[in-house]
């Protein structure tokens, strides 16, 4: 296999971790807002968990990306 073969297939599969960066927000969203409905007042109390699940699960899409730009550019 050429160099240059494995560095786009390396770059392809570091995407993968965008697709599962999308699924895991979007499960985090909408388990907040099914839990909003069900109990108003407790809603304000799970925000600040809310925020960090999104930050932390964003920041895995964006380590994908990094390393398959990184693949694609650097090495």
């Amino acid at each position: 296999m050429e160099p240059e073969a494995a560095k786009l297939i390396g770059a392809g599969i570091a995407c993968i971790a965008l697709g599962g960066a999308g699924i895991g927000i979007g499960s985090i969203f909408g388990n907040y807002l099914a839990g909003a409905l069900r109990n108003p007042s407790a809603a304000q109390q799970q925000f600040p968990n809310l925020l960090l699940g999104f930050a932390l699960t964003e920041a895995t899409g964006l380590f994908g990306l990094v390393v398959a730009l990184i693949l694609l550019f650097v090495v």
